[in-house]
């Protein structure tokens, strides 16, 4: 009779195996020998028989249904089959009469009524383990979730304490998590780029290889390093600590979206006003070209027939600086509204004490509402899935007050610096009519605004509220101060320049 010896471990680790691939291939030969016999192939496997599926053991009972074998030789019936289809299949073929004898060194078998029972047992029995081994990892896994413990391999930048259970974070890799997430959250650097900078800082992964692209997508889009995670659809509060604050993650993902795996266009220095604006009419593109020494923007008519006509690149210049100059501020404004600011600041800090506790007992009344919640829910008063759901709002608004707590007690005044950016922002501007570089002024727009339009060879925008309002304010100012010169006996307002604190209340606050 002829044999086929099947020798097979799970994929885990070597120290959860009872018997390696080779220590049961030597001691099968060793047995083959003993028993004197005919050995024509030898199948090792490395994958779990937990479900169908197993390349090898097809390729067994291929063997076996094609007449070029007549019996398998394996350490125990638990390394032929773990699950009920691959163990019917074997007592089918015993059935069958294509499988004619099983040896195992650890376990008895006889090809009658008697030996298939006690052979289907012990199947069974294999069964049993992997499904009762399923359920004390569920239930211990359960265990972890209810203190906010990651029941898996901790992700890259933590280690997993095995005295304590819990989740460390790792020193020494956790500084380029973070840098990576910060220069992400710039829009400067493609996901290539974070990755080439990782490498180049030495940055590798637990088993020492150099971090994909993929790897660093995944990185930068788990909710894990900001506190909360995500096991079987249903969010959790983690208890390890957060390494990057939940506003930094919120503007990778943003940064991600708005990307979404399209190829950037390189720049092109010859038209900076390309690829900038679309069509008031028909919503295509705007491209340029060059007749007789000028560069003219027009229309793609992607979409069919279109009446826009071209328009030049200086006149589209002049628009540009039109509105440059509406929110532009002087160095020597600037420097005052910055003084201001600081008084501002002073007086901030004294109301912020009773602010942060309000938002104290707000994060209170969260943590009350999710016992109640997991009291309606144990007490069957809803449903799984409501309480899944409702869980996850409560957890998200939850994980945002006590970051924005955290914000106000570490930070301090968080509107102080986008404050002074903003007021930079207006002297970057008065730059950039003195400089005249088109390049900077369209990446200046992108960032204040949103949908550039070119209608009847107008430019015009949406701008963010506060570039908006300065705008209409200085528009307003000058309007006035034509009036005062037709009517010398009418006070009216002197240039806005000269009153850089007028808009003050209504931008910052």
């Amino acid at each position: 009779m002829r044999y086929i010896i099947y020798a097979r471990k799970s994929s885990e680790s070597e120290e959860r195996q009872v018997l390696s691939i080779e220590a049961q291939l030597d001691e099968l030969r060793e047995f083959a020998a003993k028993e004197k016999l005919e050995i024509v192939a030898s199948l090792c496997e490395a994958q779990t028989a937990k479900e169908p599926g197993r390349t090898k053991f097809a390729e067994m009972l291929s063997f076996l249904e094609n007449g070029k074998a007549e019996g398998i030789l394996s350490w125990h019936p638990d390394r032929l089959a773990r699950n009920s289809i691959d163990g019917g299949r074997i007592i089918y073929l015993l059935d069958t009469g294509k499988l004619k004898d099983l040896k195992f060194p650890t376990f008895w078998f006889d090809n009658t009524p008697q030996g298939k029972f006690m052979l289907s047992i012990a199947f069974g029995q294999s069964k049993y383990y992997i499904d009762n081994l399923a359920e004390n990892i569920k239930r211990g896994h359960r265990a972890k979730l209810r203190k906010g413990i990651w029941p898996g391999f901790a992700p890259l930048g933590y280690l997993n304490n095995h005295r304590t259970k819990d989740i460390d974070v790792d020193v020494e890799k956790v500084p380029f998590i973070k840098k990576a997430f910060e220069l992400y959250s710039t829009g400067k650097y493609t996901l290539k780029q974070i990755a080439k900078v990782l490498k180049d800082l030495g940055l590798r992964s637990y088993k020492g290889n150099i971090l994909s692209v993929s790897c660093v997508q995944r990185v930068l889009k788990s909710s894990f390093y900001y506190g909360v995670f995500t096991f079987n659809n249903e969010m959790y509060q983690g208890s390890h600590q957060p390494i990057i604050s939940k506003k930094l993650f919120d503007k990778c993902q943003g940064v991600m979206r708005m990307r979404t795996h399209k190829m950037q266009r390189k720049s092109q220095n010859i038209f900076p006003f390309r690829g900038f604006m679309t069509c008031g009419e028909c919503g295509c593109a705007i491209t340029a070209e060059t007749q007789k020494g000028h560069n003219y923007y027009r229309c793609t008519k992607k979409k069919g027939i279109c009446s826009q006509k071209y328009v030049r690149e200086e006149s589209l210049t002049e628009q540009i600086i039109s509105f440059l100059q509406k929110v532009s501020l002087s160095s020597q404004d600037m420097k005052k509204v910055l003084k201001e600011l600081e008084k501002d600041e002073q007086k901030a800090k004294e109301e912020m004490a009773d602010y942060i506790q309000g938002l104290k007992e707000e994060l209170k009344n969260f943590e009350t509402k999710l016992d109640k919640l997991l009291s309606a829910y144990l007490d069957e008063i809803i449903l799984a899935e409501e309480y899944t759901a409702q869980k996850q709002k409560l957890l998200t608004k939850k994980v945002a007050l006590r970051e924005k707590i955290r914000d106000f007690e570490e930070k301090g005044m968080s509107w102080l610096e986008p404050a002074r950016a903003f007021v930079r922002n207006l002297n970057y501007a008065q730059k950039l009519v003195s400089g005249q570089n088109k390049s900077e002024m369209t990446t200046f727009l992108k960032n204040i605004g949103s949908n550039h339009i070119l209608f009847n060879q107008q430019f015009s925008f949406s701008a963010k509220n506060e570039y908006k309002l300065v705008a209409e304010r200085r528009a307003a100012a000058r309007r006035e101060a034509k009036e005062s010169l037709k009517n010398p006996d009418w006070r009216g307002r002197q240039d806005s320049n000269l009153e850089p604190f007028f808009w003050r209340e209504e931008v910052y606050h």
